[in-house]
């Protein structure tokens, strides 16, 4: 069962819910981990990754679920992603996204590929990822979102076919902001496949996962 989300949003930016009570429901749904990622730019970099982190370490050892401290690097200017990564992971961040070129808002062009030279873990709704930005995503082993979230969702099979393609690197998210976003993992797993990933397509995302959090010293 895939049990990992590794996008998760709380009143930290723009989600509703404190992420103890993210962690509360997501363990409730028989998830084993999760990562915190708020949105971040240069206005509040060192407060989000300092309230995430202190969370994080302070979230007990012996739950059910592993909460990871994460980042999301959301419309920057594009030459401002590789310092920001930089920063939040010398604080000890764990999962750094970059917010990619959804279809669904206005995102400066080049972002994915300037995300992608950066030290993120994860290039989130990357739209209409082009052949070269899709290439280099697999060069650097960085990870393909798709995404059960709603708009953003409308580009995953063009991601799919981008990533089966090339070789790049498939991750399933929710990219929650709503008690309503938190769905079951069968649920979870049967949006996957709706988008058009196959139940193998699905293990190997897991196994690409677990080994991520390993090269992180999570697993």
């Amino acid at each position: 069962m895939y049990n990992y989300n590794l996008h998760v949003h709380t009143l930290l930016s723009d989600g509703q819910l404190l992420p103890s009570e993210v962690a509360v429901r997501y363990m409730a749904q028989g998830y084993q981990v999760i990562a915190i990622t708020d949105h971040a730019d240069y206005s509040n970099i060192k407060s989000a990754c300092r309230a995430i982190i202190e969370f994080c370490r302070k979230w007990p050892k012996d739950s059910k679920i592993k909460v990871l401290p994460g980042i999301e690097l959301t419309h920057l200017p594009p030459e401002q992603f590789k310092p920001l990564a930089n920063y939040a992971r010398k604080q000890g961040i764990k999962i750094i996204i970059a917010h990619g070129e959804t279809p669904i808002e206005p995102v400066v062009e080049n972002t994915n590929k300037l995300a992608l030279l950066a030290d993120i873990d994860i290039l989130a709704h990357p739209g209409l990822i082009t052949d070269e930005d899709t290439l280099l995503a697999k060069d650097k082993g960085i990870f393909l979102e798709v995404t059960s979230r709603r708009g953003h969702s409308e580009t995953n099979l063009h991601v799919i076919n981008q990533a089966r393609k090339f070789g790049a690197k498939l991750i399933l998210n929710q990219d929650s902001h709503t008690p309503e976003d938190i769905i079951s993992p069968e649920q979870f797993m049967n949006r996957g496949i709706e988008a058009g990933l196959t139940k193998n397509e699905i293990e190997k995302i897991y196994a690409d996962v677990e080994d991520l959090l390993k090269r992180r010293g999570i697993k």
